[in-house]
């Protein structure tokens, strides 16, 4: 029996009870509200003020922001699903898979490209503004879009080309397993999350050190940038996270089995929700520019007309 047969039968088999099922729920659904909240008063600070327009930094942080108010609300949107429907037809829940698995893909790309933006503001800054172009950052937003589609879906081809017509007609308990189930794509996925494991901590450790050994390392901003690039390592570590969940289920299952959809739910929080509460903390908060524009825009829209 293969790891996803056995992670369902262990999901049928031990269902919550109503009031945990209950909790369960309204505790994503708050997160999930509370998050895509405050992303969207980002999004509304920077669509009112036209200095960050210019700005690559901003420009990939609120391409971040979007790209997370959008997984949050697939994903949150599937945890209900499973609960209420159960099971959906094969081809809708195939293209919400595919929109969060594009999503959860180009969030560890977005934070090695603004990390890369942050070392060459500090270590080049005098060609900061010849390499860090508006176009430049729009194609490489492109890019981070190509690179996860290119991962992804080969996955729908082949399951396309492999699967008999009535699987897309027939009902599945919505994951990732159960709508792409052949061995060669799980293979090819784990093949997948270790590239991206190795390339964006390579990015992430050499920016950071170059910053640390910088001859500007002295500077307040070079410290403000070293600590950035800190929090975003510990984003892309939970990020990561996901990459390494497939084997943390498979030792979740033989550790605690009765209390498996607890465990499930546990790395669901901490891998596909928590990461995506740090962004508003990092520039929402931390940025002084940002923190500034977005005062001024809460108190604008709190103040009576």
């Amino acid at each position: 029996m293969s790891e996803s047969s056995v992670n369902m039968t262990v999901v049928i088999e031990y269902r919550d009870s109503f009031t945990k099922a209950v909790a369960k729920n309204v505790i994503v659904v708050v997160l999930g509200i509370s998050i895509n909240y405050i992303n969207a008063s980002l999004i509304q600070t920077f669509r009112k003020h036209q200095i960050f327009y210019m700005n690559p930094r901003y420009i990939l942080f609120i391409h971040l922001v979007i790209n997370d108010m959008i997984q949050v609300t697939l994903t949150v949107l599937l945890f209900i699903i499973s609960y209420i429907l159960y099971k959906i037809n094969v081809s809708i829940c195939c293209t919400f898979i595919l929109l969060a698995l594009f999503t959860t893909e180009n969030t560890p790309l977005n934070l090695a490209c603004m990390a890369v933006e942050c070392y060459i503001a500090i270590c080049i800054p005098l060609r900061h503004m010849q390499i860090c172009t508006m176009k430049r950052t729009l194609m490489l937003i492109g890019l981070i879009w190509a690179t996860s589609m290119l991962s992804v879906l080969p996955d729908l081809f082949f399951t396309l080309a492999t699967e008999p017509l009535d699987f897309f007609h027939s009902r599945v308990f919505c994951l990732r397993e159960t709508v792409f189930p052949n061995p060669l794509i799980i293979k090819k996925r784990d093949m997948t999350y270790i590239v991206y494991l190795v390339i964006v901590w390579f990015v992430i450790v050499y920016t950071y050190f170059r910053i640390l050994f910088t001859a500007q390392a002295a500077s307040k901003d070079a410290k403000k940038a070293r600590n950035t690039i800190l929090l975003h390592g510990f984003q892309v570590l939970l990020c990561m996270a996901g990459y390494a969940t497939p084997l943390l289920k498979e030792a979740l299952l033989q550790w605690f089995p009765k209390n498996y959809p607890d465990s499930l739910f546990a790395c669901y929080i901490i891998v596909q929700v928590l990461p995506r509460s740090i962004s508003p903390i990092i520039y929402g908060i931390r940025d002084k520019t940002f923190r500034t524009y977005l005062k001024r825009y809460l108190l604008c829209k709190m103040s009576p007309q």
